[in-house]
Formats: C-alpha cells, structure tokens, sequence
C-alpha cells in the first residue's frame, strides 16, 4: 500500500509553510490530493508526478517560471 502524507508532511518536504499548500489546493496549483476521514492526504505517487511536471525543460523556463521578455 502507497505512503500518504499530510498536509503538514508535505509542507515540510516540500520546505514551503502550511498555508502555502492551502493556498494551492485553493487554487489548483498542488498536487492532487485524498479526502480520509475528511482530512487532506496526498499520495506520495501524486506529489512526484505533481513534482515530475514542475520540472523545467530549459534552464530557467519551467511551470510557473516568468517568462523572458523580447523585443
């Protein structure tokens, strides 16, 4: 059976504050996540997928990252 995390847990994996998960589970951005007993839990599949597409192809070009400016 898959470990499951809490929101707490990932927060510290991740080294980012509670409230920033919340706050991209508000907003779609997180990883995918399971209701248990109405508590938040995320499979660690879904975090290293949800990590996987974080990824940056090009140096300094990922998901999220500013985009350069031309012109």
């Amino acid at each position: 059976m898959e470990s499951l995390l809490s929101i707490e847990e990932l927060a510290e994996y991740l080294d980012v504050p509670v409230t920033t998960i919340r706050d991209w589970r508000t907003d779609s951005k997180g990883p995918c996540a399971i209701k248990v007993g109405g508590r938040v839990r995320f499979a660690t599949s879904d975090v290293a997928a949800w990590l996987s597409s974080q990824r940056e192809t090009v140096p300094g070009d990922g998901p999220g990252w500013r985009q350069p400016v031309t012109g």
